[in-house]
């Protein structure tokens, strides 16, 4: 590689290594990965359609990156210790139902410093628990908590019995109660004998949700209906 090409500075010299890093570096260095995260929400905020942005999800990336940081400062050279990580998250994942991404990230940030603490890595926790906080109330979502797409979108599930046809026995209510129809995903259940049906649907003004609710249900084969915040 030529010379010129060759950076005039060790990165390590300023930002230090994960095994050795003073609190001034570490927090150097995940204030980096605050940077490069903003910059890959930036990214997604300009491609992502936006009729399906998520307001969490941009502060969910940025958080990420910061988390993603204090990994190595955390584990160092212990693979004993990246396991153990893994294991944790492992269990999170699959025993705790969390339906943002945005509160997956803070679960992920409790565990993280936990174990900073545990592996007698008070410095990092620190840090990261200082840098986390500035950067969480720098990118908060504006969007509010539950960040649906907006504020009248919701999601709809229908369990209807199979050999009906949805379209002819929803098109009465919908036109009547929703401004907006759109079906989303499809499935079976109960070994084939119902179909679950999604929708993101936008009620008309003044609708309750009761109402939808009710008239659905007294559909003939209509087994259950679901109706939520979309996300």
């Amino acid at each position: 590689m030529p010379t010129w090409l060759t950076p005039s500075v060790d990165p390590s010299q300023l930002l230090g290594t994960p095994n050795d890093s003073s609190a001034l570096q570490m927090a150097l260095r995940l204030g980096t990965a605050f940077l490069c995260g903003c910059a890959i929400a930036t990214i997604y905020w300009a491609v992502r359609p936006r009729e399906k942005f998520l307001p969490t999800f941009p502060p969910t990336l940025v958080l990420l990156s910061i988390l993603c940081a204090m990994l190595p400062l955390v584990i160092g050279q212990n693979v004993a210790w990246a396991f153990g990580l893994v294991g944790a998250l492992s269990i999170v994942r699959f025993r705790t139902v969390v339906d943002d991404t945005y509160d997956i990230t803070f679960v992920i940030f409790a565990v993280l410093v936990g174990m900073a603490v545990g592996a007698d890595q008070i410095t990092v926790a620190l840090v990261g628990i200082s840098v986390m906080g500035l950067a969480a109330a720098l990118v908060r979502p504006r969007g509010g908590n539950s960040g649906p797409v907006t504020p009248q979108d919701t999601r709809l599930e229908i369990r209807l019995a199979v050999g009906r046809d949805p379209q002819l026995l929803f098109h009465e209510v919908f036109d009547a109660l929703m401004s907006k129809v759109e079906f989303t995903s499809g499935s079976t259940s109960k070994q084939g004998a119902s179909l679950d049906l999604q929708y993101r649907v936008r009620l008309r003004p003044d609708i309750d949700p009761v109402e939808v609710l009710n008239r659905l249900n007294l559909i003939e084969g209509v087994q259950s209906v679901d109706l939520r915040p979309a996300r």
